[in-house]
């Protein structure tokens, strides 16, 4: 058997010490996001900063032709709303009487949900606005527009997928 001196003990012990350090921390890790197109992720509802490349951010899936979003009364001219259909969160204005647009309520900078705030639509996570007429950015971060979903007012007033 080999005597124990001072300085291997203590390097064994440092070298110990730091291996149990780095298992600790590295179970501590969280694990990785995997947001769905329908829902924000985990680190999205809690408004932590998540970094996706343009490509990866998630738009709406288109619905089917002639699917009812709402009715035009239910929008203010000048206003905005926003219905969930299918799962499908998607925003709408009234920038004028009869006429409406609609958007994916997905943020184009790193696809938080983006929710109505009078005649705008705002991103909580990051702060994006964008113009409700048109899903322009007014102000970024986000530097591309919101996902137009195209719709058209029927003979009943209902706002439906064009």
């Amino acid at each position: 058997m080999t005597d124990l001196t001072r300085r291997s003990l203590i390097t064994t012990g440092g070298v110990a010490a730091l291996g149990s350090s780095a298992l600790m921390l590295a179970a501590c890790a969280p694990a990785p996001l995997k947001p769905t197109p329908h829902a924000p992720s985990p680190a999205e509802s809690s408004g932590a900063s998540i970094q996706r490349p343009p490509a990866q951010i998630p738009v709406a899936s288109p619905l089917p032709s002639g699917t009812q979003l709402t009715k035009v009364a239910d929008i203010p001219v000048g206003g905005t709303a926003a219905v969930t259909v299918d799962g499908q969160d998607i925003l709408l204005a009234q920038p004028a009487a009869g006429k409406v647009v609609a958007f994916s309520a997905i943020c184009t900078h790193q696809g938080c949900m983006v929710s109505p705030a009078g005649g705008e639509f705002d991103c909580s996570c990051h702060g994006s606005r964008f113009e409700a007429a048109d899903g322009a950015v007014l102000k970024g971060p986000a530097v591309r527009p919101l996902h137009p979903i195209a719709v058209s007012v029927a003979d009943d007033g209902a706002v439906i997928i064009a």
